[in-house]
């Protein structure tokens, strides 16, 4: 029987523990290795992390099919570095998963 990702209270308290803000420089690394993932101002930061962590395919690949949810492009990548922008992340091995402050303007580059 599938758990429910939204009920897993330790994990949660454990990923919102963990979340913090990052310099884009610090995690360019780990973009050149294809583990930085996009996470769109709609959704919950800590709730992407863990359904990811969950295996929750089907919410997952909805919000991938409605651009909420991808691979951080070159064009992200790019305006980050020329900013050094200073992101919310969460590591869920081997991803690490960002989100522009939802104080800070947004662009268009998603």
């Amino acid at each position: 029987m599938k758990t429910d990702p939204l009920k897993d209270t330790e994990l949660h308290d454990k990923i919102n523990r963990e979340t913090a803000r990052i310099n884009w420089s610090e995690l360019e690394r780990h973009f050149a290795n294809g583990a930085v993932v996009w996470v769109s101002h709609e959704l919950d930061l800590v709730e992407a992390a863990l359904r990811i962590a969950h295996d929750d395919k089907e919410h997952i690949a909805r919000w991938m099919s409605e651009g909420k949810l991808a691979k951080v492009s070159d064009a992200q990548a790019l305006a980050w570095q020329s900013t050094n922008a200073l992101l919310w992340a969460s590591v869920l091995s081997p991803f690490v998963l960002v989100q522009e402050d939802k104080a800070a303007p947004k662009d268009t580059l998603h």
